[in-house]
């Protein structure tokens, strides 16, 4: 028969077989011929040693919450450091907030695909070392940038850093596939939890001790952020083990390593392209936080660094207790469908009421509220890759700091356009927490979507029988 119609029976029978399995863990998107795809001979943990798995996953977290906190430590200062190269005009400074923010996010969702890709060939090991180093030196950079008299050639030379730190920081889409690698898939949604605590236990330490360097010296921060991730990068060339085993390495192609071959991935497998777009809206909701937070509390509650590391360390250690400590029984208990409810229902109030808090100590009452959101980010991750093979992981979190990417570039400009906005009235009744509103909005659309998609009941025989028929018809035809 003619190549192409050959080409379409094979594809119409290899979807045929994904609609019968839909959750089968070890379907590969490179098998081409419709058959179930056969299990690897070894449990995914086996890829570093059965004994050594418990081990490799505290070496990935540690790794990440050195990274994490690096980057930590700097929340509260380039807002701050913008304004002063604006001579302190907040309305400039956000504009400049916004425009690094959506610099960093284009890198992100150009470069994540790629290490994604790369690691998938190569294994992790080689790709989360070279982010890690990469990330110290342009920490380096932008010390060094910060350290210049205020003017247009210092911003610039900020903003390339900036850049620079959004390639190197896409080596966290590799820890991600490092974890499904290590952990078996009933465990995901537990490991990433604790993946989720390490994140908060670096964010929880930086942005406190970021506020206190920051009042000695605004570029003092920037030296202890690169001396962090160089540390981390020494420890992990010593101590971190390779999790991806050569079998289940896969040959690197460029249409898998680009943004829109990694988003395909996505439309590859039964329910991931939903998932997909839940979890993106919820990483574009969170751009209010990376991008208005600090001028919001600086022009409302007239926070001082202090303040706001004190602030973002309060975050972080409700973050850990939700993520370290809750998520374990809490998805034994409600499942991780229901979880996911949970975490963006709190994640909606908790917006809301940010917005709405005229006062300061609203602000701290709303935080243990908002810190149940820490719910949705394991189950999100765990739904998501207990529909891949261990060949695809790295693929599937690079696609997924691809979302995050494109939240990146929408969420920046989005999210200090509202604050402007917000700005304009206020002298009348004007509404400075509109970011934190359209945020909350985001997540009740979120949790719309949820509702239509996971909540939907399975198919039933008639329909599955329909759809089969469907299938066999396309079979017949094509032959």
């Amino acid at each position: 028969m003619p190549r192409r119609r050959y080409d379409r029976t094979f594809a119409s029978v290899s979807l045929l077989n994904r609609y019968r399995d839909p959750l089968n863990p070890y379907e590969s998107q490179d098998n081409p011929t419709g058959k179930p795809a056969e299990k690897p001979t070894s449990k995914p943990s086996d890829s570093v040693g059965g004994a050594k798995s418990k081990a490799a996953v505290v070496f990935i977290l540690l790794s990440v919450l050195l990274d994490v906190l690096s980057f930590g430590v700097l929340i509260p200062i380039v807002p701050k450091l913008i304004v002063s190269f604006t001579n302190g005009n907040i309305a400039e400074a956000s504009s400049y907030v916004g425009w690094f923010g959506t610099l960093w996010a284009l890198m992100q969702f150009f470069c994540a695909p790629l290490l994604g890709a790369l690691s998938d060939r190569f294994g992790r090991r080689p790709i989360i070392l070279i982010s890690c180093f990469g990330l110290g030196l342009d920490f380096i950079l932008m010390g060094v940038c910060a350290s210049a008299e205020p003017g247009p050639y210092s911003l610039t030379w900020l903003m390339i850093g900036r850049m620079i730190s959004g390639v190197t920081a896409s080596g966290f889409a590799t820890a991600g596939a490092y974890i499904a690698d290590v952990t078996p898939p009933e465990k995901r949604s537990a490991a990433y939890g604790m993946f989720g605590a390490a994140f908060g236990i670096g964010f929880t330490i930086g942005p406190g001790l970021g506020g206190y360097l920051g009042s000695i010296s605004l570029t003092l921060p920037f030296w202890v952020a690169a001396g962090l991730t160089l540390l981390n990068a020494c420890y992990g060339f010593f101590v971190l083990p390779e999790s991806l085993a050569k079998e289940n390495r896969r040959q690197f192609n460029w249409r898998r390593a680009n943004p829109v071959g990694s988003l395909h991935l996505l439309r590859s497998y039964p329910g991931l392209l939903g998932l997909a777009f839940i979890y993106f809206l919820y990483q574009l909701s969170h751009q209010v936080l990376n991008n208005v937070f600090v001028l919001y509390t600086t022009l409302r509650y007239e926070w001082t660094p202090g303040t706001v590391g004190l602030a973002l360390m309060l975050v972080g250690i409700m973050n850990i207790i939700v993520q370290g400590g809750l998520v374990r029984p809490a998805l034994k208990m409600f499942g991780e469908k229901n979880l996911l409810f949970i975490g963006l229902s709190f994640g909606a109030v908790g917006y809301a009421l940010y917005g709405l808090a005229d006062e300061s100590w609203k602000f701290w009452l709303v935080t243990p509220i908002f810190s149940f959101m820490g719910f949705f980010t394991p189950a999100i991750q765990g739904l998501m890759s207990q529909r891949l093979g261990p060949s695809v992981q790295g693929q599937l979190q690079g696609a997924n700091a691809c979302l995050m990417g494109i939240s990146g570039m929408i969420g920046p400009k989005l999210f200090t356009g509202a604050f402007e906005l917000g700005l304009k009235g206020e002298s009348a009744s004007g509404l400075p927490g509109l970011p934190f509103l359209l945020a909350s909005g985001l997540l009740i659309f979120a949790m719309f979507v949820a509702f239509r998609i996971i909540r939907q009941p399975k198919s039933s025989s008639s329909g599955d029988s329909i759809h089969r028929n469907q299938v066999g018809n396309t079979v017949e035809s094509s032959s």
